[in-house]
């Protein structure tokens, strides 16, 4: 029997009411990163609302392409579900030649959530607003550094988008991850990061990080005396990590409306708001179109990106 007030969702079988046995949830990423939060956040709170349980399994690598690439060929049943991000359905392939592709093969459930990047300088730097920076970078092209969790993710990009929409040049340092990046900028080794702000937040907190401006369409309720980066006038730029629930093309449509349906429940769920707030992620519950739309306009904007950076495959 569905949960009241969802509808029942019905696989191949005929009678078989979905789900009836566990789910997997797969999270392209290791364990106890930001999407790992996510992931098993998502998964306690849904089985709540499925009545069965959804087991988060992680298979990292290939800049998510493993994780994603396992659930692209998996049965399209509702059983086998992915966590997917802007890396593993749109930057890796556009980047090099995977085995699917990141929006054809699969069906979007929902975009559950959205993690705005900040940016933010040592305090030694002496720069306190967007302004500063950007006079800043243009009397001394290249020399401030910049880190990012890595060439081709979101933050990488997003710095792209603002140095070009900024007219300046920074010094690229990537690294492996948020965690050493922000790391080093506390430590003057970098002079700015822009990064998840769940990676920052804390030393932002502690005044060990100056926080200039946040890469979303409106501030951050956890900061919300510092400004957007359009109110600092640096104009199309926003960039953010967003996180998507999605199974293999083929999926029948009434299970994915219900998966759809239980994103949009778990977001009243005290708990997971608390630790998505905890962490500065931002809900959402798009519905399976809007859902595959929002994905198709970040392949577009990233591939524009991308062929303009060098970095398209071929």
């Amino acid at each position: 029997m569905a949960p009241a007030g969802l509808p029942a969702a019905h696989a191949a079988g005929p009678g078989n009411a979905y789900p009836d046995h566990p789910i997997t949830l797969v999270n392209p990423y290791a364990a106890g990163g930001p999407a790992d939060i996510v992931a098993r956040s998502l998964a306690r709170a849904m089985e709540k609302r499925l009545g069965q349980p959804v087991v988060v399994e992680n298979k990292p690598g290939g800049g998510a392409s493993i994780g994603t690439g396992f659930v692209a060929r998996a049965k399209p049943d509702g059983y086998t579900l992915l966590l997917g991000t802007s890396a593993g359905h749109v930057v890796t392939p556009l980047m090099q030649k995977t085995a699917y592709d990141g929006v054809r093969d699969f069906a979007f459930c929902s975009v559950v959530a959205v993690q705005p990047i900040m940016l933010a300088v040592n305090p030694a730097s002496g720069i306190k607003t967007v302004a500063d920076l950007i006079a800043r970078a243009r009397a001394e092209p290249g020399k401030l550094s910049y880190g990012s969790a890595g060439v081709g993710g979101a933050t990488h990009l997003g710095a792209e988008l603002f140095q070009q929409a900024a007219h300046i040049k920074l010094n690229h340092i990537p690294y492996p991850g948020a965690s050493p990046a922000v790391n080093d900028a506390v430590g003057g080794q970098l002079d700015m990061v822009m990064l998840n702000l769940s990676a920052s937040l804390a030393f932002i907190r502690q005044g060990r990080l100056v926080p200039l401006a946040y890469a979303s369409d409106q501030r951050s309720p956890l900061l919300p005396q510092v400004p957007t980066l359009d109110e600092a006038g640096v104009h199309g730029a926003q960039s953010a990590t967003w996180y998507s629930l999605a199974a293999p093309a083929g999926t029948p449509a009434a299970i994915v409306q219900r998966l759809s349906a239980a994103v949009r429940d778990v977001n009243q769920d005290t708990d997971y708001r608390r630790v998505m707030q905890e962490q500065a992620i931002e809900l959402m519950a798009l519905a399976p179109d809007q859902a595959q739309a929002y994905v198709e306009k970040d392949r577009a904007d990233m591939q524009a990106l991308l062929d303009r950076l060098g970095l398209l495959g071929k």
